[in-house]
């Protein structure tokens, strides 16, 4: 097998990973509308509120951010402004590409600081049990999104080494303007 499909399969697989990461995102939100309405309803209703709402959804958010991140820098849906990229791509390809490139190692070196950072505080948060809420009231643990937040920007790491490594070789990445899609 040559390392052009080697590099294929290893992409795919990540980005099947990235997907699955995704639906877990989309999963959450579903879930949150069904908390968040389901605790309105309750409170019109019946005028009681369902304990720990406030605290689902503040953990929740910041889940729901790094599960979808990976995907979104594979599909070219991360938020950023193209007027200029796309104006050098017309007229200066090779500096638009540049920037495009560096746009993405910036954001894996900011993402690698997520990760250095995070990955003491979630064995710590693992091991002092930490929660969020108030204790015999309801109280949620906090390590299973700081494991989020980790694997999340793992992913978006790796996502954004593919996109830079494509648009090196010239490929650019989906969802990008049509100068350097491939």
């Amino acid at each position: 097998m040559n390392a052009d499909a080697e590099h294929g399969a290893a992409i795919r697989w990540l980005y099947r990973v990235l997907a699955a990461l995704n639906v877990l995102g989309a999963l959450l939100v579903v879930a949150l509308l069904v908390v968040i309405n389901t605790d309105s309803l309750s409170r019109t209703l019946f005028s009681v509120s369902i304990l720990g709402v406030h605290e689902l959804v503040e953990l929740s958010l910041v889940a729901i951010v790094f599960l979808q991140l990976g995907d979104a820098v594979r599909a070219g849906r991360l938020t950023r402004s193209e007027g200029l990229l796309t104006l050098l791509g017309n007229r200066a390809r090779g500096v638009s590409r540049a920037l495009r490139i560096a746009f993405d190692l910036i954001a894996v070196a900011f993402l690698t600081l997520i990760v250095i950072g995070g990955v003491p505080r979630m064995i710590e948060s693992y091991q002092r049990g930490e929660f969020k809420g108030t204790a015999q009231v309801f109280t949620v643990p906090e390590w299973p999104v700081k494991v989020i937040i980790v694997v999340g920007a793992t992913s978006a790491i790796l996502a954004f080494l593919v996109a830079a490594w494509r648009e090196f070789r010239g490929a650019g990445r989906p969802g990008g303007s049509a100068t350097h899609n491939g």
